[in-house]
């Protein structure tokens, strides 16, 4: 059993390890952009903690076959639960109100024939590069090569004065690039527009070109620009003027010709051939009837918002011509293509290159790459735009892939998902020394290598919420899933981004695809464009329990992950489990979220998460029932040790979701025994709210903690804890 079996350090470690480069450990999330996926080694530590016979840190590195398990996911988002149960030889069931989460992880798990993938892929390309590929083309400043690749187009959005109708640049400053992964510092002119490499970024000195100063200034600050003709105060955004215009100023290019005597990257402005290919794809564009590109309008939402006050109304007006242009060819070729599993595949690589195929996309100063639309979880508008080439670069002596963002980045790394699924692989560390490890026997689809020998598994996924599905009672043997967090990403908002294009594709053959839209009235996010309070998040996540409780063998575990940095976004959960009829028997902590992550590095958020493990009868340890704040302190600090002792670092903001993890639990032991889940939702919820704050909540835990943590320095963690003997029997187990 998890109580028991699940090995806190051994987990962390490979999960923190996993969260660093999670396409390294688990290829398979590389199909499509899904967000906040958890660890795989996280869940494959907790269904071979309940269902193996071995060790888990033997278990773990062995083949594993479960057949006739029966695994559910209430809200399966990327998969992931799924995933490792089906690779282990489960059957599962998923759900999820979201049609993109339907749709990734059917193309996640259902197999795929590489061979016919591959054909099918290389003759997109191979039309493509006979269409457009032209458009993506440069002279090299070094060597004239005119069929030099541009890697990205660098844009800068534009605003006229509202005075004299001057165009003005909207420049954040000139810095283009710093010497982090080129040799020098490179800056924009300010004056003449070409490009200057530099030694000193504090004191660039003048431009090579035309002598001026180079600036460091920022002419736009603060949504405030001044004009250069008439001295004009502008402000920006203004919704009225519709989506903002566009000035190509740089290109990064990649020249094989020079490339081994030429140091660091290769910039330039643009030329007159450069600007000409701009109007050229423009021209092609305005003569093109597309049959692919949608004309949907963004709605209003707490992300989508943003959009509006830049003036955007339809999804089409965040991709420039040339975007439009290849967007457009691409989804005709894979209209085309007569294998459904190999289409459906292409249509999928489409929907994930948009996020990279879009105006919103930014390029990092120091890494030299575009930075994805979705890399900080939502539509953040920045003043410079990178447009990235539309098919991809691949160095022919290294057979690697030269930029990021196109076509050839997206099938590779597709069909290294795909092949992971075939051939599933650990990896170990021993010492400083990196192994990676294949797991034969094992590995994940709905058939294995096409069916022909006719082992099949059953997965059953539905685009459908699952506080309202029926399942037989005593079906499933556990249910492992990643519920959504209270006020977190607003998934939907964001994946329409996609889905809206998607559905032009291939939606009129899928019926998860009938709406317009992935927003659901229903969905678990708190939102307040769509009034969703923490009542109806209470009552979506306790509706789903009790649906997923019903289904459950006796003693069966429903185990899931959580965390928030605030302590009420634990009350629905707490009331979820004792409406469910269930009571939490243990809850581990676990590395879930990448620390350096653009989107929380810096926020002091959490990147541990509890895992809630409950069943409807059991027992757990009497010594994880503590009656005192300093009891619940003294279960923290053990579970902080364990932590370290898998190479973690918990922060402070760790420390507080790790007892919050414990508050949770208790509140729902002390509560379980006349629960009634007919009382006012409200009602529910200040009942587990009462309770908590009776027992001192979160400052008097954290007091204690201090205290531990001054007085205990050197002391041994056993010693820090009471007397086992003080127990009695009654020590090991308490039943419920």
């Amino acid at each position: 059993m998890i109580e028991k079996n699940f090995d806190i350090p051994f987990i962390a470690d490979l999960a923190l390890r996993e969260k660093q480069i999670q396409q390294n450990y688990r290829p398979i999330i590389a199909v499509h952009k899904w967000f906040a996926r958890r660890p795989g080694t996280l869940f494959r530590g907790l269904l071979l903690s309940e269902f193996s016979d071995c060790q888990l840190r033997e278990a773990f590195y062995g083949p594993n076959n479960f057949p006739g398990i029966r695994i559910a996911d209430p809200f399966m988002g990327g998969g992931t639960p799924l995933l490792e149960a089906n690779r282990v030889g489960c059957d599962v069931v998923g759900f999820d109100i979201n049609p993109m989460s339907y749709w990734i992880v059917k193309q996640e798990i259902e197999h795929l024939d590489l061979t016919d993938y591959g054909k099918a892929s290389d003759s997109l390309r191979e039309e493509l590069e006979k269409e457009i590929g032209r458009l993506y083309c440069t002279r090299c400043i070094f060597c004239g090569d005119e069929n030099a690749q541009v890697k990205y187009f660098l844009w800068v959005k534009v605003i006229q004065c509202r005075e004299c109708g001057k165009d003005i640049d909207l420049f954040p400053g000139y810095l283009l690039a710093t010497d982090a992964r080129h040799p020098k510092h490179v800056f924009v002119c300010s004056s003449c527009g070409q490009l200057t490499e530099a030694d000193n970024k504090s004191n660039p000195g003048k431009c090579r070109h035309c002598g001026i100063v180079l600036a460091s200034n920022s002419p736009a600050n603060r949504n405030r620009c001044e004009c250069s003709r008439c001295g004009a105060g502008n402000v920006f955004p203004d919704a009225e003027l519709g989506p903002p215009g566009h000035r190509l100023f740089a290109i990064e290019y990649h020249c094989f010709c020079c490339k081994k005597g030429h140091s660091g990257r290769f910039f330039k402005a643009p030329d007159d051939q450069d600007h000409s290919r701009v109007a050229e794809s423009e021209k092609k564009w305005v003569m093109t009837r597309p049959r692919f590109v949608p004309n949907d309008e963004i709605p209003s939402g707490d992300e989508t918002n943003r959009l509006h006050r830049w003036g955007y109304r339809r999804y089409r007006e965040m991709f420039n011509a040339r975007q439009l242009l290849g967007l457009e060819l691409s989804a005709r070729i894979i209209a085309k293509t007569t294998n459904k599993r190999v289409r459906n595949a292409l249509a999928t690589n489409l929907s994930d290159l948009l996020r990279y195929q879009n105006m919103l996309c930014r390029y990092d100063t120091m890494a030299l790459k575009s930075l994805d639309i979705f890399s900080v979880h939502g539509f953040p508008v920045g003043l410079i735009q990178c447009e990235s080439n539309f098919l991809g670069i691949t160095d022919p002596n290294k057979n690697i892939c030269v930029g990021s963002g196109g076509w050839k980045n997206i099938i590779e790394k597709f069909r290294k998902a795909k092949s992971y699924c075939d051939a599933p692989f650990e990896v170990r560390h021993r010492g400083h020394r990196k192994e990676v490890v294949p797991i034969k026997g094992e590995w994940i689809g709905d058939r294995l290598n096409g069916g022909g020998n006719g082992v099949g598994r059953k997965v059953d996924i539905h685009c459908a919420d699952a506080a309202a599905v029926d399942l037989p009672a005593s079906s499933l043997d556990a249910v492992f899933t990643d519920p959504p967090y209270f006020g977190n990403v607003q998934y939907a908002e964001l994946m329409d981004f996609c889905y809206v294009w998607l559905r032009r594709l291939v939606g009129e053959n899928v019926e998860a695809f009938r709406m317009k839209s992935t927003r659901n009235s229903q969905e678990l996010t708190g939102n307040l464009d769509m009034g969703r309070d923490l009542e109806h998040f209470t009552e979506g996540l306790s509706s789903a329990f009790q649906r997923m409780a019903a289904a459950l063998k006796p003693g069966a575990p429903l185990a899931f992950t959580y965390h928030h940095n605030a302590l009420h976004a634990y009350l629905p959960v707490a009331v979820a489990i004792l409406d469910s009829s269930l009571t939490c028997s243990a809850s581990l902590p676990c590395p879930a979220e990448m620390g350096a992550s653009i989107h929380i590095n810096g926020t002091g958020s959490s990147i541990i998460d509890t895992v809630f493990v409950c069943r409807s009868t059991g027992a757990v340890s009497r010594k994880s029932l503590p009656s005192s704040p300093k009891g619940i302190a003294e279960l923290v600090t053990e579970d902080l040790a364990e932590l370290r002792k898998g190479n973690v670092k918990p922060s402070l903001g760790d420390t507080r979701c790790i007892a919050y993890g414990h508050l949770a639990r208790l509140a729902i032991w002390n509560l379980r025994s006349g629960w009634d889940k007919r009382t006012d939702t409200t009602k529910r919820i200040s009942m587990v709210d009462d309770w908590l704050q009776d027992f001192g909540g979160w400052p008097e835990v954290e007091k204690h903690i201090g205290e531990l943590r001054d007085s205990c320095h050197d002391t041994p963690l056993f010693a820090m804890r009471e007397d086992a003997e003080e127990y009695g029997a009654g020590y090991a187990n308490v039943s419920f």
